[in-house]
Formats: C-alpha cells, structure tokens, sequence
C-alpha cells in the first residue's frame, strides 16, 4: 500500500492562497510637488489636541497595556450610554472584523455581504476556512432583498457596512431592520459603522438599537476616521454578551497598544474636536460633490467624508488617466478596480487647499490637458 508524497515545505490550508491581500491607497505623488493624500478616508483636521496629548504622555514602553481595555471600554460606554461589559476593543475595526468571521464561521459556512462592500469582508471569510458570497446592489446601495434572496442554510455571518466603503450610500434604519428580521436567528449580522459620525440623516441608526434588543446582531466602530487615530490602530464592538464572550477568547491578550488606548480614551471625550470635523465635512462634502458634477462627472451621493467619482470610458478621460494626471500634481485618490468599479475614484474630503487644487486638477484633465502631458 502506497502513500501520498508529502510535500517538502509547508502549505497553506485550502483558500488561504485564494485571498488578495488587501492593497492600502497609495500615498506617493509626482516628484517635488506637495502631496494632499485623498486615498485614505483620513480626517484633514486630523485628531484631537487632547488625543495627541495623552499619545505623548503614554510612555511607559516597558509595560504591557491594560488587556481588557477598560477605560477605553467605559468611555465608550459612557458616550453612548452603553453596557461596557458588552464592548470589545480591538486593533482598528479590521481585526474585529476577522475575529467576528472566525468565531461564528469555518469551512462549510458562508459568509455573506454586498457587491461593493468592503474588501475585508473576503478576506475575513476566507481566512475563516469560510465560502464568500457577495449579494448585488442596486445603484450603488446595499439590498436587502438580494441580501436575503442569499441566505441559505450555510449562512452564519452577514456584514453590512453602513453607510457603505467605497461607495458612501447607506441604507435607512427600517431597511437595515428588516433585513435582521429576514434573518435566521442563528446568523449574526455585523453592522460595520465605521463611517457613522459622519451621518446626518434621521432615517439613519448606526446599530446600537438593534443590539439592545436583538441576539444575532453587532456593531463595530473605529477611531481610524472622525477621530484621527488611524496610525494607531483602534477600534470596538458592541454586541450580545455571548458574542463579546467569543471574541474575546480568540482576540489578543495584549491587542490594543496603550498609547492607543490613551489617545482613544481622550479623542473620545473630545467631543468638540468631533463637531469641528462634522462641520468641515458638511461644508466641503457638498461643495465638492458640485464642483465635480458640474464638470461633467457623475458622482454618487454620499453621506460620509469622500466621493466616488465616476469617470468616462472616453480615451484620455478614464479614471486611470484621471488616477495618473492627478498622481503628477501630488493628488492621491484610490483606485476602486478591486471593488468592481474600474470606471471610478474615490476621494476623501480633504482641506480646503486640497478640495480646491483637486477641482482645478481635474478641471485641466477634463478640458484636455490630459492629452499633453500638462
């Protein structure tokens, strides 16, 4: 009786190789011109003096943080009125995402989202063991009949980004509802709100609601975006106190960096940094989104702080041209080819030099300065 040749090195399980490493926007421009990054979703105003402050103050690099991240886990609680014993912290919203992936599915499970929902989602399945299955969308919007025309008997973990990366839509509260109520009990639906401060719609609920009154549903939040903290990796769950009970037995002990925690705690409290930065999106998010359009160009409506910006398949008016001329004058947009939008950038709302030059750039590109090299 023969066996098997055993391979010389060691494999991979099955489908870790089918993932794509998630590729961050890029931030180099053209040789000596000024960069303004636009790529990231990043708050121009940056985070709060009071963050910054504490970040400095937190250098005991010797110890260890605190592991259950209890005081960022009551200053949560505390600004939102929550149970702090149902919160996790984590090293920003990703790594809860995976962890939320890996505790509640595996191989034979599916793990479902919509067609331009964030680029984690795959990877957090597929690094579960886990079959992805992406649901379509209708003008750019998740759809919760096409979510729930889905769901099958495999199904375990739902993610919902609202509003929605890269595509800045979202789904009113009455729909996100609905689609919980679709739900078998046994499927967990992850409400990613990473963009919710940014929201200022009556119909919209980031998902607290939900969790206080229903067994199968989590939110997750971030202090990469409104706050400013994305160098330093933070963010939470909220959640069923089973489903914070799973996550922590598989997080990190340690997985929060105390600076992190610091900076987080104070950013937090900082509520009129918060209200600075709301402002400055509310003025320049619609200013943009009217300059660009009046240019020619579609873009989706977005209640977040960027743009996707619809580009022309016209030779030497495509995204990619776009993508390259602005590259050249240290405007750096993302590329959302790997979401299934090769037609389209995004853009963060940037400072007002930045929103600015954009608009001048792009006025040049559509007028045919593309074409020479301008």
């Amino acid at each position: 009786m023969s066996t098997a040749p055993r391979p010389n090195r060691p494999v991979p399980r099955a489908g870790v190789l089918a993932i794509e490493a998630y590729v961050p926007g890029k931030s180099q421009g053209g040789p000596g011109v000024k960069v303004h990054k636009l790529s990231a979703n990043e708050n121009p105003l940056g985070p709060s003096p009071k963050a910054v402050a504490a970040f400095q103050s937190a250098n005991a690099l010797e110890l260890y943080p605190d592991g259950s991240s209890t005081k960022l886990r009551e200053a949560i609680a505390a600004q939102y009125g929550l149970d702090p014993t149902r919160i996790v912290c984590g090293t920003g919203s990703d790594e809860l995402l995976m962890l939320t992936a890996a505790a509640f599915a595996g191989p034979g499970d599916e793990v479902l989202y919509s067609q331009h929902g964030f680029l984690v989602y795959r990877i957090a399945a597929l690094a579960a063991g886990a079959t992805p299955v992406v649901a379509p969308e209708k003008d750019y919007r998740s759809d919760v009949d096409a979510l729930l025309a889905a769901v099958t008997e495999k199904t375990r973990v739902v993610f919902l980004a609202n509003p929605n990366n890269p595509t800045g839509t979202y789904l009113p509260f009455d729909e996100v509802k609905r689609l919980q109520r679709g739900l078998p009990p046994y499927v967990l639906l992850a409400l990613d709100a990473a963009y919710a401060e940014y929201v200022r719609r009556n119909d919209y609920e980031a998902g607290i609601e939900l969790v206080a009154t229903c067994s199968n549903v989590v939110m997750l939040r971030t202090f990469s975006k409104i706050y400013g903290l994305a160098a330093l990796r933070v963010g939470w769950l909220y959640g069923p106190a089973e489903v914070a009970d799973a996550i922590n037995r598989i997080r990190g002990a340690f997985n929060v960096s105390a600076p992190g925690l610091a900076a987080a705690v104070a950013a937090i409290e900082d509520t009129a940094h918060v209200e600075q930065a709301v402002a400055h999106n509310e003025t320049w998010l619609p200013w943009l989104a009217q300059e660009l359009t009046a240019l020619g160009l579609t873009v989706t409506p977005s209640v977040t702080n960027f743009l996707l910006v619809h580009f022309p398949p016209t030779p030497g008016r495509t995204a990619k041209e776009a993508d390259a001329f602005l590259s050249q004058r240290g405007l750096i947009l993302r590329r959302v080819d790997s979401y299934g939008l090769p037609d389209a950038l995004r853009v963060t709302i940037g400072t007002e030099e930045a929103n600015r030059l954009l608009v001048e750039a792009l006025k040049a590109f559509m007028g045919g300065e593309a074409g020479h090299g301008a």
